[in-house]
């Protein structure tokens, strides 16, 4: 179902159809992600609030939309999808940076406070990605990356997937409040 994540009404209206369709929520993996390479004092306020509202306010939105069902059950996983920009910065991705920095806050917080209803809540922070978002980058920039990443790759999409389903696996059942970087090395020092 087509939702649009920067509207918390749409938000709810999936959530309210998820739950009268199955009843239960086992894993909500927040993956949603937006936004354009500029400088920072190029940033609009339109596009300041669309950054914002697409990255962070989606999944608390979201998220809390559809943990009802997963508080009854007393289980379930929460799987968010942030960026190393949110935890390093990035030059030209300030604002991105600043909400996918937000994710990572919400994950650990949300982890302290339903820890106490067996949920775990955890996040995958990708590095430069081959996915199409990365395609739209200067060459030069994508250059300069494939030089400072240890492993002189971008990510493949399905490696990234694979974090995610390590965290919603059987094995992290005792894993929460984390945040996963995977930049092939990229950020070691962040």
């Amino acid at each position: 179902m087509a939702v649009d994540l920067a509207d918390p009404k749409s938000a709810r209206r999936c959530a309210e159809e998820v739950i009268s369709r199955y009843a239960r929520v086992d894993l909500l993996v927040n993956a949603a992600g937006w936004g354009d390479a500029q400088n920072f004092m190029d940033n609009g306020s339109d596009y300041m609030d669309r950054v914002i509202a697409i990255n962070l306010g989606g999944p608390i939105h979201l998220t809390q939309a559809l943990l009802p069902p997963m508080i009854e059950a007393r289980s379930g996983k929460i799987v968010n999808i942030s960026s190393d920009a949110g935890r390093v910065g990035s030059s030209g991705e300030t604002v991105y940076a600043a909400a996918k920095g937000g994710v990572i806050a919400f994950t650990k917080s949300l982890a302290r406070e339903l820890a106490r209803f067996a949920i775990n809540v955890n996040c995958v922070c990708p590095g430069p990605t081959d996915t199409p978002m990365l395609a739209t980058r200067s060459e030069k920039l994508r250059d300069a990356f494939l030089k400072a990443i240890p492993f002189h790759r971008f990510a493949r999409p399905e490696e990234i997937a694979d974090a995610v389903l390590f965290f919603a696996s059987s094995r992290s059942d005792y894993i929460t409040g984390q945040v996963l970087s995977v930049s092939g090395g990229l950020t070691l020092a962040g």
